[in-house]
């Protein structure tokens, strides 16, 4: 009996010791054991010989680069919920189908951004600092030293209430936050009844009332610099803002400026308008107390991964069955 021929897939990056085992089990898998991002042209070999490509939010697959892709490449199954780093338009044009990884890493982003919501008016990484970089010049306890905000009964406005959204509103409705948020459209009323959530149909007005706002929205061409100047001038100036959704939803240099200014009190950030590039004014920002920076790491749990993997999988497996993937992503919608 002749021996099927395995799907060819070539993987842009490492991915967790037990996906990649599954992987080379099922497929004839190309893996980045040293997890150096690939350059360019490697991408384009790839997709020149392969039958996946599996990429991650650093790859940008482009149009150019899809048209280069020879006529075997049929699947490109992201490693990621997020697809705003492919040209899902121009994989459509070729008939190549596209997948992610969605509805896995809520929770674990849901933690992440409600760790920041907590360091950053409690100053953490700040009083952190104090212990580690001058060891032994610590004075004690002082009842006026290192004060920062209390968050319990503070608003909380959340730009973006899909599942990570309300995630987030979930845990900081149990630290005693009252929840605000902007959305396309409302939630179900029983969730809003769940978390005694306040709607606002602007966007504008909402930013003026709140104390916290967190960005849990998608990127998007229709929510690049969502956070504009104008919009984050509408904050008030003892307020507080963090982003574990894209970096260039806010417009990172007026937010430099206004907590710079003091018209907004501080930031979180796990994400940055150029990644990996860090503006360094930020980093000057994070020496001084004034943010709390984390290199996009909100999501990052071994179960989450694995998670990844495993619908990563699935999708190349259903496909290559003759059946439609249970995450496709359609035009339109990345």
């Amino acid at each position: 009996m002749t021996q099927r021929k395995k799907t060819k897939v070539y993987i842009t990056r490492k991915l967790p010791d037990a996906v990649e085992t599954r992987m080379r089990e099922l497929f004839d898998a190309e893996l980045n054991i040293d997890d150096t991002p690939r350059s360019r042209e490697q991408l384009l070999d790839a997709v020149e010989r392969c039958d996946v490509l599996v990429p991650t939010v650093t790859d940008r697959i482009d149009a150019a680069l899809i048209e280069a892709a020879g006529p075997q490449l049929k699947l490109i199954a992201s490693f990621s919920n997020g697809t705003d780093h492919i040209d899902i338009d121009a994989a459509a044009r070729r008939g190549i189908t596209v997948t992610n990884t969605p509805n896995v890493l809520s929770e674990d982003t849901a933690d992440m951004t409600m760790a920041l919501i907590l360091a950053v008016p409690r100053r953490l990484a700040e009083g952190s600092r104090v212990l580690t970089d001058k060891p032994g010049e610590w004075a004690g306890w002082s009842p006026t030293w290192m004060l920062g905000r209390r968050i319990w009964g503070k608003r909380i406005g959340i730009v973006g209430m899909g599942r990570i959204g309300t995630a987030v509103a979930r845990r900081a409705k149990a630290f005693g936050l009252s929840i605000h948020y902007h959305n396309r459209k409302r939630v179900s009323p029983q969730t809003e009844d769940e978390l005694e959530a306040t709607y606002w149909d602007s966007l504008d007005q909402m930013l003026a009332r709140v104390d916290i706002v967190s960005v849990n929205c998608p990127s998007t061409p229709a929510t690049f610099h969502l956070l504009s100047a104008r919009r984050l001038a509408l904050m008030q100036p003892t307020s507080y803002i963090v982003n574990t959704a894209r970096g260039g939803i806010i417009d990172e240099q007026a937010l430099i400026q206004y907590i710079r200014e003091g018209k907004i009190a501080g930031a979180g950030l796990d994400v940055f308008e150029n990644e990996p590039a860090v503006n360094p004014k930020l980093l000057k920002l994070a020496e001084e107390g004034k943010v709390v920076l984390l290199p996009h790491m909100g999501s990052a749990t071994i179960e989450g991964r694995i998670d990844m993997g495993d619908k990563v999988i699935i999708n190349i497996r259903t496909y290559f069955d003759g059946h439609r993937p249970p995450n496709r992503v359609l035009p339109g919608r990345n």
